[in-house]
């Protein structure tokens, strides 16, 4: 699903103009960005969490060269799945059967 059709969805099921879903759509997405950015976390119960994980520098390697680059330390947010959606995804009925 890509960002327009969150918005179309948003704008159908809760019969408001696209414009006004677009806007809606951005400001939680804007919000979320905005507390992963102050390193909090975002915990969504029956979805999932994000969270900020911080990754020391290290010595990698060019895969082109294989000269040693040094990459330095960098925070990348993390999604950990939750327990409703991964049974809803896991679902063992839309499998099709083996014999």
């Amino acid at each position: 699903m890509t960002k327009s059709e969150l918005i179309d969805a948003v704008a159908r099921r809760s019969k408001i103009t696209k414009s006004r879903a677009e806007q809606v759509v951005n400001c939680i997405f804007d919000t979320m960005t905005a507390s992963l950015e102050r390193g909090e976390g975002i915990e969504i119960r029956g979805f999932g969490s994000f969270t900020v994980r911080k990754y020391k520098s290290y010595n990698g390697r060019n895969p082109r060269t294989g000269q040693t680059v040094p990459v330095p330390p960098k925070r990348l947010p993390f999604f950990k799945v939750g327990k409703e959606l991964k049974e809803l995804v896991n679902d063992e009925s839309d499998e099709p059967s083996t014999p």
